[in-house]
């Protein structure tokens, strides 16, 4: 596959810029892959949609990661706590970052180490207190961070949501049969494909955990919705054999093997992403590109805090 199989176009009017007011009124772009049939629904009407299928989650909270500093000079410095390394250690990126230097400090974080690409390993005094960290395309302020976390939000560690699950609210999941496991987004997931040959890129890989009561219920379930892109990335990656607790650098593009998602719950994503691909190796790429056409044509709202897609 390459890196132009990934690209389309999208007037940029349709990327939501604030979530709706009320989750689960999001609009669901249903496709059924055995039949082709594709429905338009409402996300509240997700249980009417399923047919007993395990629904799983990752749990995950995202950091209040986006910090902004002033050097002694009056210039800004925006750092982005991307993973925690322990011991008060974090991977960060640091922009503007030519003029930083090893043994810099500025407010609460030390510049320790450059890790090129604008990455540092900083040290970051007492717990994260910033912004919450909204993706780029994302211009207006947020009034409530917690529209940045799911319901289900609880293990700290995220750089970014895993917006898919931005969609629930407590009375929706009171209606399914839910388990919950846990990927710490990292902003790896989002760099775009550099490289024209999807088999040349590399992900740098990202921490994952689920309990042995979980991976055991997700086994012997009779169908898996996995909800979100990292929800498939830490199943498929279990189904491999790998340990319940690690990382994981699995890039899923076509032709891929799913050996325990049976259907798919996700947003509408980037051209040129890494998730794009991954929805194309679960839908199918003509049809994930008919998709994505649909939707567009239709005014679906995409990317973060956009609306939704079920493959079935």
């Amino acid at each position: 596959m390459f890196l132009r199989d990934l690209d389309y176009e999208l007037p940029a009017e349709l990327i939501a810029q604030r979530p709706l007011e009320h989750r689960d009124q999001s609009r669901l772009l249903v496709y059924e892959r055995s039949s082709g049939e594709i429905r338009h629904r409402c996300f509240r009407d997700l249980p009417e949609e399923l047919h007993g299928e395990l629904v799983v989650v990752n749990d995950t909270r995202v950091v209040p990661a986006r910090l902004r500093l002033r050097k002694p000079t009056g210039g800004q410095v925006e750092v982005l706590l991307v993973e925690s390394l322990g011991g008060g250690e974090w991977e960060a990126l640091a922009r503007p970052s030519r003029k930083l230097r090893a043994g810099q400090r500025l407010g609460p974080v030390e510049f320790l180490e450059a890790l090129g690409e604008g990455r540092w390993r900083i040290a970051l005094e007492g717990e994260p207190a910033g912004e919450a960290p909204l993706p780029p395309y994302i211009h207006e302020q947020l009034d409530d961070p917690e529209r940045y976390q799911t319901v289900f939000a609880e293990q700290l560690g995220s750089a970014a949501a895993p917006t898919a699950g931005l969609h629930f609210t407590p009375e929706l999941l009171g209606r399914l049969d839910v388990e919950r496991i846990t990927l710490h987004v990292g902003l790896d997931t989002f760099r775009p494909v550099a490289v024209d040959d999807l088999r040349e890129h590399q992900l740098h890989g990202e921490r994952y955990e689920v309990s042995p009561e979980s991976w055991q219920r997700i086994e012997a379930a009779e169908r898996v919705l996995a909800v979100g892109t990292t929800s498939v990335r830490t199943l498929e990656t279990l189904a491999r054999g790998a340990p319940l607790t690690g990382r994981t650098n699995l890039f899923v593009y076509p032709p891929f093997e799913f050996k325990r998602v049976d259907a798919l719950l996700t947003n509408f994503h980037l051209p040129r992403s890494t998730l794009l691909a991954l929805v194309m190796a679960f839908a199918g790429v003509e049809e994930a590109r008919e998709l994505y056409r649909l939707a567009i044509a239709e005014r679906y709202r995409f990317y973060s805090f956009g609306d939704a897609m079920l493959v079935l």
